[in-house]
């Protein structure tokens, strides 16, 4: 889809910080972090959510699970945030399948913390440390 941003994204025409890619995901850190390392995990599969088609769902999860170990094993994670939005009501901006996986240190722990973005946003820093 030709308006699609993260269709954009997965065809190379708009530029990411990639992070992980299969045969049915890519990753890449999230442009506006809620903290070091959000990334998200895009299905190479246009479908508008995480409701719309089981299967291409399913097919996410071999990638939610590598970055997920990436970002605990080299940013030094102490937990891990795993979240879909699911239409506009409930936070979704980009109408196209992407799981959001946002690290978690001690230093800043629970659910509430997590909505306020962290100030670190040099991206080749952390891509740097995902390498």
């Amino acid at each position: 889809m030709s308006d699609c941003l993260f269709c954009r994204i997965v065809a190379g025409e708009i530029p990411s910080a990639r992070v992980y890619e299969d045969d049915h995901a890519i990753a890449f850190l999230d442009i506006a972090p809620f903290k070091r390392g959000h990334t998200l995990v895009v299905s190479k599969r246009h479908v508008p959510n995480a409701l719309a088609d089981a299967d291409v769902l399913a097919s996410l999860a071999p990638a939610v699970t590598a970055v997920g170990a990436l970002l605990t094993e080299r940013l030094g994670a102490d937990g891990l945030n795993i979240l879909t939005n699911v239409n506009e009501v409930a936070g979704q901006s980009v109408f196209h399948l992407h799981v959001h996986l946002i690290p978690r240190y001690a230093d800043d722990p629970g659910f509430a913390a997590l909505v306020r973005r962290t100030a670190d946003d040099d991206l080749d820093a952390v891509r740097a440390a995902l390498a």
